[in-house]
Parts: C-alpha cells; sequence; structure tokens
C-alpha cells in the first residue's frame, strides 16, 4: 500500500471538514465563509476590514465578495474607523450575531464530538503536529524564500 502524504492527509481532511461546514450551514441558508468571517468579527468592537482578510486567510478579492453578500444579506453593516479616516469597521448587525452564535454552535459542536472520540494524549498529539507543520512553514524550513538577481 502507497504512503500517504502528510499534505494529503490534511488537505482531504480538511475538504471533509469544509464538506460537513457547508452541508450544515445550507440548513441555516449560508455557506462555510460567511460562518467563518462572523466569526471573525469581533462581536462589541468590529473589526477593521483590513486585518479581517489575513485573519482569515483569504485573499482580498474573496473576501470583499462576501463582505458584500453579507451586507446585502444584513448581516454586517460597514463605519467608518474613527481612528482611521481612510479605513472601514465591520460591525455584526443584531442578525448578524444571531447567525454569528448558529456559526459558533455547529463549530463547539464538531469539537465536542471529536474530543469525545479522542483521548488527552492523542488530542495534544494532533496539536504539537499541527503546531509543529505551521513552525516549520513559517520559518521557511521546506522554500526558502531566495530571491535570484541576475
Amino acid at each position: 500500500m502507497q504512503e500517504i502524504t502528510i499534505d494529503y492527509a490534511l488537505r482531504a481532511t480538511w475538504q471533509s471538514v469544509a464538506r460537513m461546514y457547508n452541508e450544515e450551514a445550507k440548513k441555516f441558508g449560508s455557506t462555510m465563509a460567511v460562518g467563518f468571517a462572523l466569526l471573525s468579527i469581533d462581536p462589541k468592537q468590529g473589526t477593521p476590514s483590513t486585518s479581517l482578510g489575513p485573519r482569515m486567510g483569504m485573499e482580498a478579492t474573496s473576501l470583499s465578495r462576501i463582505l458584500k453578500s453579507m451586507e446585502e444579506k444584513g448581516l454586517i453593516e460597514r463605519r467608518p474607523n474613527p481612528d482611521d479616516g481612510r479605513g472601514v469597521l465591520i460591525y455584526l448587525t443584531p442578525f448578524g450575531l444571531e447567525k454569528r452564535k448558529d456559526s459558533k454552535d455547529v463549530v463547539l459542536r464538531f469539537n465536542e464530538v471529536v474530543r469525545e472520540q479522542l483521548s488527552d494524549q492523542q488530542l495534544n498529539a494532533f496539536f504539537e503536529v499541527m503546531e509543529t507543520i505551521n513552525q516549520v512553514i513559517s520559518e521557511k524550513k521546506v522554500y526558502k524564500n531566495e530571491s535570484t538577481t541576475n
């Protein structure tokens, strides 16, 4: 039997999780991306639009489409940032806060069910592995970012 690569296991698992979240989000008339955005917006102080993309690991163009859709559905509103005249803060509307709670409940349920299947030792090992993978990537231990000049 062929050995499964680490990236394949990560990708296949994440695709299963994303599919599961999207199926659940459909029941609420939403998508996983909208749910993730709702969870990424500070419910009390709002979130600068410029920090939302990096927080979610999304490109600006994809995020702007999601935010436009969320605004049209009455989930969010944009307000000028009082600390930065050029910036915009994204706030959840009362409806957005309600849908944020739905998203949070879905995520917590998934975590609860998975945690029931794993020992503390297995869960700790999982998080250690994820931390190591992120560290290897952030420290550019796999592919060096060397610029070549001719």
